[in-house]
């Protein structure tokens, strides 16, 4: 235990762990996948070269490592430097992580040096909940495209973070688009997708024993170990094997701002 809390204390040390890009900067390069894994390392370099990806942060390999190190868990410090992060997106984006007038939307996805089959799929419109749903109706004056987000996020995240099946989702879906007589997703009603999202969230509390997290922080801070878990899913492991792939490189986790157009 002692030799643990050793090396997580060393590579606490070791300096940077999270890597800021957009408006046509960014912290870390293309040369650094090692550190910021391909997609990381690939959009800090768009955005150096002026290409208007949205902004965000890449959270590096060293805290992949911090993470293992430490029986799944992160140090509070690395915490706190994550909030950093997130205060400096929300100043650039203008808008509040979880705030209920002018909420900022990310999404997480995972970003190893090489990509693989088994990593985490992505998880878009994190930060919404009960409350910043109804800031997102106001703010683009559209109730269907709010409530399908809201819709997503829940069905992306039950299934890539609790662990339940994507059938269980799709059967909601699937029997009320049978009652209602329709083929398309596209075609189910606001008030559908109302009844669909609570039917999403207890579906959640029955199969995963807990409630699906209203606070924007916790989504983001379960998504994230999310992706550094899914390394060692069995899939990820048999890719790397097959393709002699370094098991130790790790991965980064890529968190970026959600940007609507109109």
């Amino acid at each position: 235990m002692g030799r643990h809390k050793k090396t997580v204390e060393r590579l606490l040390k070791k300096g940077q762990y999270f890597y800021f890009f957009g408006n046509g900067k960014a912290d870390g390069n293309g040369q650094m996948k090692d550190l910021l894994g391909g997609k990381g390392a690939n959009l800090a370099e768009m955005s150096k070269i002026g290409i208007p990806v949205p902004p965000g942060f890449t959270i590096s390999t060293e805290v992949f490592r911090i993470f293992y190190q430490n029986n799944l868990r992160l140090p509070k410090e690395i915490d706190s430097q994550m909030e950093n992060q997130l205060h400096r997106l929300e100043k650039t984006m203008k808008a509040g992580f979880g705030d209920a007038k002018n909420p900022l939307l990310v999404s997480v996805r995972s970003g190893a040096k090489f990509s693989m089959p088994g990593m985490m799929d992505t998880i878009l419109n994190l930060g919404l909940n009960d409350k910043t749903v109804i800031s997102l109706i106001e703010k683009t004056k559209n109730s269907r495209f709010a409530y399908d987000c809201y819709r997503r996020l829940l069905q992306m995240f039950g299934n890539v973070v609790m662990g339940l099946d994507k059938s269980l989702f799709e059967h909601i879906i699937q029997k009320k688009k049978d009652a209602k007589k329709i083929k398309l997703d596209s075609s189910l009603a606001i008030d559908d997708l109302k009844e669909i999202i609570e039917k999403f969230k207890k579906l959640i509390k029955e199969k995963a024993g807990e409630e699906f997290p209203q606070n924007p922080y916790m989504q983001l801070q379960l998504a994230r170990d999310a992706v550094f878990k899914s390394w060692n899913s069995p899939r990820a492991i048999t890719y790397r094997r097959k393709y002699n792939i370094p098991s130790d490189l790790g991965t980064a986790v890529n968190i970026q701002a959600m940007v609507f157009g109109n």
